[in-house]
């Protein structure tokens, strides 16, 4: 079953728009963290107190916690840790190269593409897409502090991306296509962008089996990335459909409902599902690292 019709509704973009400016007001305010969910405050998303500050960082959460290592953190503005709503690190995946010019997909506050434009180097460049204008403001607030000069925020959606064709070597994301309500635009997206030989190398939630309609249909939970994420055979043929080849899903992080519903998933979800759903969903819900190539001519 194919699960984009679920989740193909007019209000999705601008709920995951107004929540995730949200969040990213929330950081620009110094008053808390953002969250993968809807949660208002750092503590209630992230499960418990961070000393830090920073529940991306910590433990607590069991989607965004430990995803960087501190060397990694030392290296960008607080803020940009403080607004990660990933569900990986794809940049430590990616294999970045000096010279290299980078994309990735729902940059938010910034976090990802800082690190990528620190490691393909002054010769390389990398391009953060974000269709929230407070995460862009938090974002370019991030580019000024770190001091990098080969970043480019821009303004657009990723069923669209505002660049030519093959004029990136590298496309990241991080727990972002499975927000959009038309996965398939959006890789044929990425595929027109990428060179010849260019890298699709993101991080992303997706399920093994079905998830029950109660959360697939919860709003909430959609944007608590949970709902809009595709079984990962699904995955797998809709990069195949819009012409990747070698693609591939290592799984990095599985999660349980005991865990879960305490942080990122809408409490009304949970409670519609039966203790015998709970128990077969629990380790099925995942966090991975799906890679693929475009040929090259």
């Amino acid at each position: 079953m194919a699960h984009d019709k679920l989740t193909d509704r007019a209000d999705v973009r601008e709920l995951v728009r107004k929540t995730y400016g949200e969040a990213a007001l929330r950081v620009l305010n110094g008053s808390a963290t953002a969250c993968c969910g809807t949660a208002p405050v750092a503590d209630d998303c992230c499960g418990s107190s961070s000393s830090s500050g920073s529940c991306c960082s910590d433990a607590g959460d069991p989607i965004t916690g430990n995803l960087y290592s501190q060397l990694e953190a030392d290296q960008i503005p607080e803020a940009a840790l403080l607004a990660s709503l990933g569900c990986g690190n794809p940049t430590a995946l990616a294999q970045l190269s000096s010279g290299e010019t980078v994309l990735d997909l729902g940059s938010g506050g910034g976090i990802d593409v800082l690190l990528s434009a620190r490691r393909v180097g002054p010769t390389g460049f990398a391009y953060g897409l974000d269709m929230t204008d407070e995460m862009l403001a938090l974002a370019e607030r991030n580019r000024t502090e770190s001091g990098a000069e080969n970043v480019r925020f821009l303004k657009g959606h990723i069923e669209q991306i505002p660049l030519p064709d093959a004029s990136v070597d590298v496309i990241i994301s991080n727990c972002v296509i499975n927000l959009s309500a038309d996965k398939d635009q959006v890789l044929r997206e990425a595929f027109r962008v990428l060179r010849p030989g260019g890298r699709f190398a993101v991080s992303d939630v997706m399920v093994e089996g079905e998830i029950p309609d109660a959360v697939r249909k919860d709003m909430e939970a959609y944007v608590g990335c949970v709902a809009g994420a595709l079984r990962s055979d699904e995955y797998l043929g809709k990069l195949s459909a819009a012409g990747f080849a070698n693609v591939s899903i290592e799984p990095t992080r599985r999660y349980r409902f005991a865990d879960l519903e305490a942080t990122t998933i809408a409490a009304d979800a949970v409670s519609r599902l039966t203790p015998i759903e709970r128990e077969q969903l629990d380790g099925r819900i995942m966090g991975a690292f799906i890679r693929a190539v475009k040929p090259a001519v």
